[in-house]
């Protein structure tokens, strides 16, 4: 049997785990799923719904264009970045304890910025907004894997969870839309609104969750603190480096990514150290050598293929949030429709991506894993071919209203058929951090900006494509571009767009093989039946880990 399956200090026994099972009453367990799946309602609506209102906060704190991008910035930082120390700290200290201290941390910066008065305090308190997300997401993962035993209620728990990302998204977009439609003064009523939510949240979470189960393990704090401060780096150049004075070549944005890889390279030493310390019989329990904050022996589980998923989800959310910031500049940019107009073209997205997720509820259970997997990559591969194909002239259905389609049914069957199969070969005493690897890895974001590495690493390549092709293009036609680019010929920007969907494309066509050649022999990773409340989340585990062997 894998060492990584039976040593673990702060996992549960079997007959533990018989002690600490919960018989609960179905409306309970419905009230668990609503609280976690409010928390991600929450998390993607405290982007879209700021989004919509960027050009009236704009106007009423005299805020500077350059720093009104960090009002989103700020949150994506903060809520990528420290998922994985929150994950491990939810496991250690109590999932519910976590999602507890992040709604409150959501209520009370929520409130915060309804009453800031500069555009500096704003983006500090969307930062901190950042980090109650960071808390909320992996802890409502952990609790979701340990409320729902295996079973085809852990499927439908897991899609409905998924759900909540495209309910979050329409959501803030409209609530935002109508109140700063109504009055220019109003955006301060989203934050106050989301912190009602929140707050709700919070009660509900309090009266359903179950009492945690801690830990006695120490915290990883140099590994925590190294990994964070890695990948806010990398994901700040990611975002920043086409905008900078000089580009990539801009001296601190060369300075800043090498120092973040190094950062991310000492994180994955240091957690080997002192994976290989655990079973080192003269280890003297210290401080300084903590059990890992992210064993990598987590991303070899199941023959390997959790590297895989990982991977898949990774491309996937490359070409999903590339995808939506390139239609949305399509028809701002290039059609010229105004952002209300554009949000209506949108709205497919949120009804399908709910319906899409009733469907992986249904069929999780049914069908192998690897058809969630190729079929989804296939099907984000082919939504941004259809931009790249586009004949402007033509009517909206004619292109834009499939591509809108496939891009989220795609999306979403790797998105919530990959939930559920983390949580199915992860042990109990790291599910909430399995969750927040993967949600760092690939959050099928429905907002143009990025919260996550897959949809920062996206825009960027793409990016670059675009503006060469752009460039090129111009050049060709004989025309000097300025410094922000905006006079460039239509020809070029369509030619710079088609450029841009076809890397796009790419992303998932590459995830698309990584699934068919490596998850061939995964089989269905859902199930058909409710097994026995005392079946532990190990016994599973163990179970897939040998059949997989």
């Amino acid at each position: 049997m894998p060492k990584e399956l039976t040593r673990s200090s702060d996992s549960i026994s079997l007959e533990e785990a018989k002690d600490h099972d919960v018989q609960r009453s179905l409306w309970r367990s419905i009230l668990i799923i609503a609280t976690c799946t409010a928390a991600m309602v929450v998390n993607v609506s405290n982007i879209s719904s700021v989004s919509i209102s960027l050009p009236n906060i704009e106007r009423s704190l005299n805020i500077k264009e350059e720093q009104l991008q960090w009002l989103i910035s700020a949150y994506s930082l903060s809520s990528g970045c420290f998922l994985l120390f929150f994950g491990r700290l939810a496991d250690i200290y109590g999932r519910k304890k976590a999602f507890m201290i992040g709604t409150l941390s959501q209520v009370a910066f929520s409130l915060g910025c309804g009453f800031a008065q500069s555009g500096t305090t704003l983006v500090i308190l969307r930062a901190f907004q950042g980090i109650g997300a960071a808390a909320t997401i992996p802890s409502s993962l952990g609790i979701l894997a340990h409320a729902f035993p295996p079973s085809k209620m852990r499927s439908v728990a897991f899609a409905t969870f998924a759900a909540g990302a495209p309910v979050g998204g329409a959501f803030g977009m409209l609530i935002g839309g109508i109140l700063v439609q109504i009055t220019s003064s109003h955006w301060r009523s989203t934050f106050y609104l989301i912190a009602v939510v929140s707050t709700l949240t919070g009660i509900s979470g309090m009266i359903s969750f179950d009492a945690d189960v801690t830990s006695t393990e120490a915290v990883d704090w140099i590994g925590a603190s190294v990994v964070t401060v890695g990948l806010v780096l990398i994901v700040f150049v990611l975002g920043q480096g086409e905008v900078a004075s000089q580009g990539w070549k801009t001296p601190y944005i060369v300075a800043l990514l090498i120092v973040g890889i190094i950062m991310v390279s000492l994180f994955l030493l240091w957690e080997r150290y002192l994976e290989k310390g655990i079973d080192d019989p003269y280890r003297t329990p210290s401080a300084w050598r903590p059990p890992p904050l992210m064993s990598l022996s987590l991303w070899t589980r199941a023959n390997g293929r959790m590297a895989v998923i990982l991977a898949i989800s990774f491309l996937n959310s490359c070409t999903f949030t590339s995808w939506s910031f390139w239609v949305q500049l399509y028809y701002q940019n290039y059609l010229s429709l105004t952002p209300m107009q554009t949000m209506l073209r949108f709205i497919p997205m949120f009804i399908v991506g709910c319906l899409c997720n009733v469907v992986v509820a249904m069929f999780v259970g049914k069908l192998s894993f690897v058809i969630f997997a190729v079929g989804g990559t296939l099907l984000t591969a082919v939504a941004p071919i259809l931009f790249a194909l586009i004949d402007p002239t033509t009517t909206y259905w004619a292109f834009c209203f499939p591509s809108t389609i496939l891009i989220v049914v795609g999306a979403d069957l790797v998105y919530s058929a990959g939930m559920i199969f983390i949580a199915k070969i992860a042990l109990p005493h790291e599910h909430s951090v399995a969750g927040a690897l993967f949600q760092t890895m690939a959050q099928a974001s429905r907002i143009k900006l990025t919260d996550n590495l897959g949809a920062a690493v996206g825009l960027a390549v793409s990016t670059i494509v675009f503006n060469i092709v752009v460039k090129t293009e111009s050049d060709d036609l004989g025309v000097t571009l300025n410094s922000t680019g905006t006079n460039a010929p239509l020809s070029a920007q369509l030619k710079g767009y088609r450029s841009a969907q076809w890397t796009c494309a790419s992303f998932a066509l590459m995830a698309a093989l990584l699934a068919a050649f490596c998850l061939h022999g995964v089989g269905i990773v859902g199930h058909k039946k409710t097994l026995r409340h005392v079946d532990s989340d190990q016994t599973i585990a163990e179970r897939f880990e040998s059949k997989e062997g």
